[in-house]
C-alpha cells in the first residue's frame, strides 16, 4: 500500500476526496485504464486511487462503483418498473434472488403506503412489449405464492441520471 493511502484515513484531506468526486461524478472516462486516468490528474498511483475509493465505499461515502448503460442507445426502447405485493416475511430470501435476475436492472424494497400496497420494485428493459411482459410473468412465477399482487408501470419518458455532485 502506498505511503498517501497509509496516511489517508478518509478524512485527514478533503481537498483530495474533492477533487476524486470531481474527476468521477460525471462517470469515468472512456479510456483503456480509467483508474490510471484519475490517479495521473491527483498525482496517485493506480493502487492509491483504487484503494482509495474503496475505503470511501467501506466507509459509506460511496455506495458503489458500476456501468450505467444506456439502455435505448442498445435497442431496448421499452421498459417498466414491476411492482410487487410480496409477503414481508419472504422478502430477505426473494428481494436478492429477484434482483440477480439478468433482465432486471436494479430492484428495491419500498415501504408500503397508504392506496400503496407494493413493497418491492424492479426495474426490467426489453426490446418490445411482449418481451417485458414475458419478464413480468418470470418474476410472478419466482416469487410464487409470497406474491399477493402486482402492476408494471411503463416509463413515459426518459429522465437524465446524474451522480453525486460537490
Amino acid at each position: 500500500m502506498s505511503a498517501c493511502i497509509s496516511q489517508f484515513d478518509g478524512r485527514s484531506d478533503p481537498a483530495l476526496i474533492r477533487s476524486l468526486v470531481e474527476l468521477t461524478q460525471a462517470g469515468l472516462p472512456l479510456v483503456d485504464n480509467p483508474w490510471a486516468w484519475i490517479g495521473e490528474r491527483l498525482g496517485l498511483d493506480e493502487d492509491t486511487v483504487l484503494a482509495l475509493l474503496h475505503q470511501l465505499q467501506a466507509g459509506g461515502a460511496i455506495r458503489r462503483i458500476a456501468a450505467v448503460p444506456n439502455h435505448y442507445r442498445l435497442g431496448y426502447r421499452h421498459n417498466g418498473m414491476t411492482v410487487w405485493d410480496v409477503d414481508d416475511t419472504h422478502l430477505p430470501r426473494l428481494g436478492p434472488l429477484l434482483g440477480a435476475q439478468p433482465f432486471v436492472s436494479h430492484c428495491y424494497r419500498r415501504p408500503r403506503r397508504d392506496g400503496w400496497r407494493y413493497n418491492l420494485f424492479a426495474m426490467v428493459h426489453g426490446r418490445s412489449t411482449d418481451e417485458i411482459e414475458d419478464y413480468r410473468a418470470q418474476i410472478r412465477q419466482l416469487l410464487g405464492d409470497a406474491c399477493r399482487a402486482d402492476e408494471m408501470l411503463v416509463s413515459s419518458r426518459i429522465l437524465k441520471k446524474t451522480g453525486l455532485r460537490v
